[in-house]
């Protein structure tokens, strides 16, 4: 990577602050490393291809219907608890391997990349509802204090960063004659609810997949210098984003139940609340809005159609900038530890395995074909994990100062 320094104005505080922007080489490059042989996954939806409209919206279709990651198909040779007992012997839980997993991080910095929807916050119908619950907040929060930490995400940036003021969850009921005071604060909450998904400081954030990344504000302990970090790869296409958004919207009204989700450097076509009869339907929007837009691609994730620039960067990417800003992109003396659920994480677990260095850990109730090591079944789980680790480091920490 290339290192330039640039100065630029930070809108909140008006105050000219140093950025350093570490630009990748291989950002536009068609060359890159070649992974190592790992499980099938379901291929990428793309509108490129000499394929017919009708067989590309039957392919999205098809793959619509899958989970994310692809999961595992039954063989007739194992029950279903069989089957998940030997998916469980190839990636163990991270919580019965615990001892295993700190004893690995010896003498090594731990750094921590989480996931949200599905592994921080429960998956839920409404997307602007996913909150992580006070006690995962805690959790992170105490993970921060002692491992650099990032939160990866498809989401905008600005939806799970601290900048914007706290979530407005409780609403006063005066009765009727409050009547419209009621409506306008519900639409404040809706509104400050998009904005307060993590609410944490000292953390790292990258949206977007990747594609928006921020250090923290306040705290840089980690930091080798003083400069604070921002990386957006994808800036040059926001107009673009911005304007498919819009077409999206107007394409989907026609189609109940889904929602369209702006996050900064892609677009989120959510289908969860919509009938599986009507995804044809959908998928036939999204491709015409597509059709002139070739500099953009469609990729899925669990229950949302994903558009993004043709740019080479998604987690993976985001995981390598991340821990060569903190110095550690040669080093043997880190352990990354990724945590997430959904095929958009399956870049990052690639990315580990390929290094042979660090830990994925997949968040699945069920089987499914993944570069991840260990395993995680919900978000309490994370929670627990979580805890346990911070736990550990409290006491490694406490036999150093006795020594």
């Amino acid at each position: 990577m290339t290192n330039q320094n640039v100065v630029a104005s930070d809108e909140k505080s008006a105050v000219d602050i140093r950025i350093r922007f570490l630009l990748p080489k291989s950002l536009f490059s068609p060359d890159g490393p070649k992974p190592l042989p790992a499980p099938r996954l379901a291929k990428k939806i793309e509108t490129g291809g000499v394929a017919t409209a009708a067989a590309k919206t039957n392919a999205w279709v098809n793959s619509m219907r899958d989970s994310s990651p692809t999961r595992v198909k039954s063989t007739c040779s194992l029950s279903e608890s069989e089957e998940k007992n030997s998916w469980i012997m190839n990636h163990p839980s991270a919580l019965s391997m615990f001892e295993q997993i700190v004893n690995a991080s010896k003498g090594k910095q731990i750094v921590m990349f989480l996931d949200y929807d599905g592994t921080l916050s429960p998956i839920v119908e409404d997307p602007d509802r996913a909150f992580m619950t006070n006690e995962m907040r805690e959790a992170v929060r105490d993970v921060a204090r002692y491992f650099p930490t990032a939160i990866v995400t498809g989401r905008c940036r600005d939806k799970v960063n601290p900048h914007f003021v706290l979530l407005l969850e409780r609403k006063l009921h005066f009765g009727v004659l409050l009547y419209l005071v009621n409506n306008v604060l519900s639409f404040v909450v809706k509104i400050l609810q998009v904005y307060s998904f993590v609410k944490l400081a000292g953390l790292y954030y990258a949206g977007s997949h990747g594609m928006d990344i921020k250090g923290p504000s306040k705290s840089r302990k980690y930091k080798k210098d003083q400069q604070a970090l921002l990386f957006q790869p994808a800036s040059k296409f926001l107009p673009m984003i911005d304007e498919v958004c819009k077409v999206l919207v107007e394409k989907t009204k026609s189609i109940p139940g889904a929602k369209v989700e702006n996050n900064k450097f892609c677009v989120s076509v959510h289908f969860r609340c919509v009938e599986e009869k009507m995804w044809a339907a959908l998928a036939e929007q999204v491709r015409s809005a597509l059709n002139d837009y070739p500099q953009l691609r469609l990729t899925q994730g669990r229950k949302v159609l994903e558009i993004r620039p043709t740019i080479k960067w998604d987690k993976g990417k985001a995981l390598e900038f991340l821990l060569e800003s903190l110095g550690y992109a040669n080093s043997n003396d880190v352990l990354p530890v990724y945590i997430g659920d959904d095929r958009t994480d399956e870049d990052a677990f690639k990315v580990l395995r390929n290094r042979g260095q660090g830990l994925g850990i997949l968040v699945s109730k069920f089987p499914k074909e993944t570069n991840a090591s260990y395993s995680l079944q919900e978000p309490a789980e994370v929670k627990d994990f979580l805890r346990r680790l911070v736990e550990w480091k409290r006491i490694s920490f406490g036999r150093a100062c006795r020594v």
